[in-house]
């Protein structure tokens, strides 16, 4: 795996997140690359799925599609969630929000279905999955996006990256593979919803448009699409970034295990000059 980005002397948590009675309380590996301060969206987005599978509580359900509204920076402190769920037979429906004490940082809608096995026709569209080439084991560079500060951070500590496709360095579109590096939640296996929300909040990143010295594009929010459990703990992503003058963008970004697509996420993008 890649080497995490440390000094010699520093010795780095063993999880990205630790639950301590009702709180939820993020370690430096949580990190986003411009604020200390601030963790990067993929680790709270895979904390929502952790909490919605928990919630849920039971086996037989999958997570089919997630929301995240990043309504704040998220620190990186301790941290509380509320929940509302809603079930039914075949659905169930979960709002959570993430509180920084008193204050709503983030909030996610969840949509779990339960799992039915289907005896699907040999023809139907889509059936055969795209795949995403070529395979993790067959990229031979780690994945860097000019201009993100190195140090201990979830892109350089959390996270083990492989370029797939397109030039990183330069602007446009880009594939890459993305795989956690470390356990998500100490002493609880990561499932692979989690691993995939992780990683899909990486398309802005990888299919940058503007340089990050001149500009800012963070994303507002996470939308996810899951039409299968990945299998593995690769999670691939192939992006494309459209930026407008007016202040606003969006990433579109197909998800991939090595077995083929698994689904879709968007998030909206807030352009600003520094």
């Amino acid at each position: 795996m890649t080497e995490p980005s440390s000094s010699p002397q520093e010795k780095l948590p063993s999880a990205v997140f630790t639950r301590r009675g009702d709180d939820w309380h993020p370690s430096i590996l949580s990190r986003g690359p411009w604020d200390p301060r601030a963790q990067h969206g993929g680790a709270p987005c895979g904390l929502f799925a952790h909490v919605a599978e928990q919630a849920i509580g039971e086996a037989g359900w999958q997570l089919a599609r997630m929301t995240v509204e990043l309504v704040r920076p998220v620190p990186v402190s301790p941290l509380r969630t509320e929940i509302v769920k809603q079930a039914s037979r075949t659905t169930t429906r979960l709002s959570i929000d993430l509180f920084d004490a008193g204050t709503l940082v983030a909030r996610a809608h969840v949509l779990m279905l339960r799992t039915q096995a289907l005896h699907l026709p040999a023809d139907v569209p889509g059936w055969t999955p795209a795949r995403l080439l070529p395979l993790p084991a067959d990229c031979g560079e780690r994945l860097r996006i000019p201009g993100l500060p190195e140090g201990v951070s979830f892109y350089g500590s959390a996270v083990e990256t492989r370029n797939a496709q397109g030039d990183p360095s330069r602007p446009g579109g880009g594939a890459a593979w993305f795989r956690l590096a470390v356990p998500f939640v100490e002493g609880m296996p990561t499932s692979p919803a989690m691993r995939a929300a992780a990683a899909a909040d990486f398309g802005n990143g990888l299919s940058w448009v503007l340089p990050a010295q001149r500009f800012v594009f963070a994303n507002a929010d996470l939308s996810l699409h899951l039409h299968r459990q990945p299998v593995g703990e690769w999670i691939g992503l192939q992006s494309q970034t459209q930026a407008d003058a007016g202040g606003a963008g969006v990433t579109q970004s197909l998800l991939f295990d090595e077995q083929g697509s698994i689904g879709i996420a968007v998030q909206t993008l807030v352009l600003r000059e520094r």
